[in-house]
C-alpha cells in the first residue's frame, strides 16, 4: 500500500470507530446534533482538494527531499534509524504544539483558528474542521520544519496517521472510564483533556494545545485538568458567535474575514469591538 492508501485506510477506520462509539458512550448531549456533519466534512473534502492542488506531494515530499540531499540535523548527526525516527516523531509533536499555541496568540492567525473553535458542538467532526487558508499555512510549516529537521519519510508517514488519529479520538464526544482516562491523560491527549480546549470560557480555550502528547502542556504550563463548570455544563465554542450559523459551510468559509475576534487571541489589544463582540 502506498501512503495516500494508508492514511486513508486509518482516516476512515478511526472516523466511523469514533463515530460508532459516540453513538453508543457520548460525553456529553450534542445541542446541535449532526446537522453539522454536512459542513464539517465538506470542509475537509475541499481541504483536501485544495492541498492536493497546491502542495501534492506535501511534508512526505519534503522529508524524499530532505533525505536525498542530507539535509537537516537528523540526517547531519546521523543517529540510528530507530532513535531517528522516533526524535522526529517527538519534535514534530512539539512543532505541532508550538504552532497550535503560535494560533490562539497571534489576531491573523486566530481569524483563521476561529473556524475550528466555532463549532458549538464538539464530536469527531470538530477534528477535521479547519479553514484552507489554516490548513495552507500549517502545511507550510509542517514542510519547512521536515526539511530543517531531516525528518526521514517513515516518521513523517508515521506522524501524520497518529495526528489525523488523534486529532480525531480526542474531539470524539466519547466517554472513556474514569481510570483509563487518568491512565491514558499521563501520555496523551484524551477526549475530557482536550474538550477543555473548546470551552467558550478564553482561560480554557487558551489551555491544552496539545493534539498527541500531553507532555508539552505539562512542560510549558498550558495544562488544566478539568473545565470550571465540568463536562455536562460547559458550554463549547466561542462567546460572541453562540447565536451565529456556525454549522453551515458558507459562514465558515467567511469567517475569518469579519471583524470581530471575540475575546479570545492571547495578545491583542482591546477595542470597543471585542468588548461587545457581535457578529
Amino acid at each position: 500500500m502506498d501512503e495516500s492508501s494508508i492514511r486513508l485506510a486509518f482516516f476512515f477506520t478511526i472516523l466511523i470507530g469514533m463515530a460508532l462509539l459516540e453513538l453508543f458512550a457520548p460525553r456529553k448531549q450534542l445541542t446541535q446534533g449532526r446537522k453539522r456533519w454536512g459542513a464539517n466534512l465538506g470542509i475537509v473534502i475541499l481541504d483536501a482538494a485544495i492541498v492536493r492542488l497546491l502542495l501534492p506531494a506535501g511534508a512526505t515530499g519534503a522529508a524524499v527531499w530532505a533525505a536525498g540531499h542530507q539535509f537537516g540535523i537528523l540526517n547531519w548527526l546521523e543517529l540510528p534509524a530507530p532513535i531517528t525516527i522516533f526524535a522526529a516523531v517527538v519534535l514534530l509533536d512539539l512543532i505541532i504544539y508550538a504552532q497550535h499555541l503560535l494560533f490562539h496568540a497571534l489576531p491573523l492567525l486566530w481569524r483563521l483558528h476561529m473556524v475550528h473553535h466555532a463549532d458549538r458542538d464538539i464530536d469527531v467532526t470538530t477534528g477535521l474542521r479547519f479553514h484552507p487558508i489554516e490548513i495552507i499555512i500549517s502545511l507550510l510549516i509542517k514542510i519547512s520544519c521536515v526539511v530543517l529537521l531531516g525528518a526521514p519519510v517513515m516518521a513523517v508517514i508515521i506522524f501524520e496517521v497518529v495526528l489525523n488519529g488523534m486529532a480525531m479520538f480526542n474531539h470524539a464526544n466519547v466517554k472513556l472510564p474514569r481510570r483509563l482516562d487518568a491512565l491514558l491523560r499521563l501520555l496523551l491527549i484524551t477526549p475530557d483533556v482536550h474538550r477543555i480546549h473548546h470551552s467558550i470560557i478564553k482561560q480554557e480555550t487558551n489551555s491544552n494545545y496539545g493534539f498527541n502528547l500531553s507532555i508539552w502542556d505539562r512542560l510549558f504550563g498550558t495544562y488544566r485538568a478539568q473545565p470550571e463548570k465540568g463536562h455536562a455544563a460547559m458550554r463549547i465554542g466561542l462567546e460572541h458567535l453562540q447565536q451565529a450559523p456556525t454549522h453551515q459551510l458558507g459562514f465558515m468559509l467567511r469567517l475569518p474575514f469579519h471583524h470581530q475576534l471575540g475575546q479570545y487571541p492571547i495578545l491583542q489589544h482591546k477595542t470597543n469591538d471585542q468588548e461587545n463582540p457581535h457578529v
